[in-house]
């Protein structure tokens, strides 16, 4: 019987370890001799743009998404058989995005497996988040701990000059000097003094 091929969401915040494990993932295909597409959202330049980059110092160099990109046409066309499509800061993909990662899996019966944020540091959706929660067959949270407590972290508290910040470009690229990951109780009342006095 065959294989039916689906479509995952892994999400979770800040530091989660969201471009590790898709680094594993494709190193796990790979080391099968089983070729991946690997992509990541070319908003997302702070390694460069069409870079995967994990906290702890892996990256990889690898196919960039860009808003007039057709995920779809773009595996359709590649001259070798791939096993898996593996799609990170899927949170900056468009709605025509992810119903081009849909037809990839229905049309073409290929895996694909997207890692990103599912909210903004007000706490909205972001566009990709919104359609993969959505359309994606399977769902799966990743889980990391507050900055402030050992409480779950669900949310991303950005900040500015040592202040929390609630308004303003939902896209904004950053790391630990801009973003934290944190609980609800930290997210509406960051310890930020002790930060500064840990600093």
């Amino acid at each position: 019987m065959k294989t039916v091929a689906q479509l995952f969401f892994k999400y979770g915040a800040m530091n989660s370890g969201k471009s590790i494990d898709i680094l594993k993932v494709a190193h796990n295909y790979e080391e099968q001799n089983k070729p991946v597409e690997l992509m990541t959202s070319g908003v997302d330049t702070r390694a460069g743009r069409g870079v995967i980059a994990s906290r702890i110092g892996l990256k990889r160099k690898v196919t960039p998404v860009l808003n007039d990109t057709d995920i779809f046409k773009l595996v359709k066309s590649l001259d070798h058989r791939i096993y898996c499509v593996l799609i990170d800061e899927a949170q900056f993909l468009t709605k025509q995005h992810v119903l081009q990662l849909c037809h990839i899996v229905d049309d073409l019966n290929i895996p694909v497996m997207t890692f990103g944020l599912k909210n903004d540091f007000k706490n909205e959706l972001f566009e990709g988040s919104k359609y993969l929660l959505l359309y994606a067959d399977k769902i799966e949270e990743m889980k990391t701990i507050c900055w402030f407590c050992p409480h779950k972290a669900t949310m991303n508290l950005r900040i500015h000059n040592g202040k929390p910040v609630y308004e303003g470009d939902q896209v904004q690229i950053g790391g630990n000097e801009s973003y934290y990951p944190v609980c609800r109780k930290h997210y509406f009342h960051p310890d930020l003094k002790n930060v500064e006095e840990n600093e």
